[in-house]
Parts: C-alpha cells; sequence; structure tokens
C-alpha cells in the first residue's frame, strides 16, 4: 500500500470566498497566507487526508476598509480567532468525482462540510518535481460559524448574503511516497 504526501505550494494555488453583496451583486475574496497537506493512499482513497490552515488576518477582498471590518469583532474577530482550519474526516471518489468531507473551524465554531473536488491532472514540471493540481468547491451558510452580522435595505434584503461559496485551487508537488 503506498502513500503519497503533497506539500501545496501556495504561490500556485488560491483559497477564495463569494458572497452576494446586496442583493444584486457579488463580492470576492482570497486568503493570501495558508498551508496545507494531501495524502492520497493509492490503494484505499478513502484513507486519504487533508489538512489546511488559513491566517486570517490574510484576507484580502480589494478594499482595504472592509478587510479592516471583516477582521473585526463583527466578523472573524481574528485577534481572538486568528485561524481557520480544516481537517478531512473521509474521502469518497465515485469515478471521476471526489468528495472530501471535514471539520472547518472558523470564529471558534467547527462544522461539518463536503468539498467537491476534481483532479485535474498531474504534471512533471521543469525541475523534475511531479505536481498535481485539484479545483474545489463547497457552500457554507455563514451564520453557523458565528458570522452573522448584516444590515437591512431600505430597498428590501440585506447588505451580505448568507451563503458563502468556497473556491480552491490546489497545485501540489509531491513531497514523499511511503509504503505501509
Amino acid at each position: 500500500m503506498a502513500t503519497e504526501r503533497w506539500a501545496i505550494d501556495t504561490a500556485h494555488s488560491s483559497v477564495d470566498f463569494v458572497v452576494r453583496h446586496m442583493v444584486i451583486s457579488k463580492t470576492r475574496g482570497t486568503f493570501t497566507d495558508w498551508s496545507g497537506l494531501i495524502e492520497v493512499d493509492q490503494d484505499n482513497p478513502a484513507a486519504s487526508a487533508v489538512s489546511a490552515t488559513i491566517q486570517v488576518a490574510s484576507i484580502d477582498t480589494r478594499d482595504k476598509k472592509r478587510d479592516e471590518h471583516l477582521l473585526s469583532p463583527e466578523f472573524f474577530d481574528a485577534k481572538i480567532h486568528p485561524l481557520i482550519t480544516f481537517q478531512s474526516r473521509r474521502v469518497l471518489t465515485v469515478g471521476e468525482s471526489i468528495e472530501v468531507a471535514g471539520d472547518l473551524t472558523m470564529h471558534g465554531h467547527t462544522r461539518e462540510i463536503t468539498l467537491q473536488v476534481e483532479l485535474n491532472g498531474l504534471n512533471q514540471d521543469p525541475w523534475g518535481n511531479t505536481r498535481v493540481h485539484y479545483s474545489a468547491r463547497a457552500t457554507l451558510h455563514r451564520k453557523d460559524f458565528g458570522l452573522g452580522w448584516n444590515q437591512v435595505l431600505e430597498a428590501g434584503g440585506v447588505l451580505i448574503g448568507e451563503m458563502v461559496t468556497i473556491e480552491i485551487e490546489v497545485e501540489a508537488l509531491r513531497a514523499t511516497v511511503t509504503a505501509a
């Protein structure tokens, strides 16, 4: 049984999010400081694992005032809760489809989420490193994580949508292969 460890290359990867703004548009953001590890068990994909840690203070929505508000106690409360973590519980593969379910901890709340993952390919870079690329997506209800601040709009609706879409692009380098 061979397990491959893959170190996420954050310079070629991204953790982004999308949320409705004022009912009619979408606001996008990213986290610029994070790390992660992927362990793939070739013989038993269900035994594979994923973990990641995000520095909340690295949030970037291209608006400094909005970022400061998101870091405040009304949202992430980054001084008290500086990290967002993900630890997989199970990996399910059905044909080309991969689902990674795990615990997402954010703002002091832990909830299970399921990432819909797509394997985009495997390749060798010019320096002889083997690289893999995955795309992952999940939708979560931000109030489940204690992120409940909002403002009612005069025309109806609320300033910020409750559903947040997480979009992840991961390029990882094969770190080790171990036999069990």
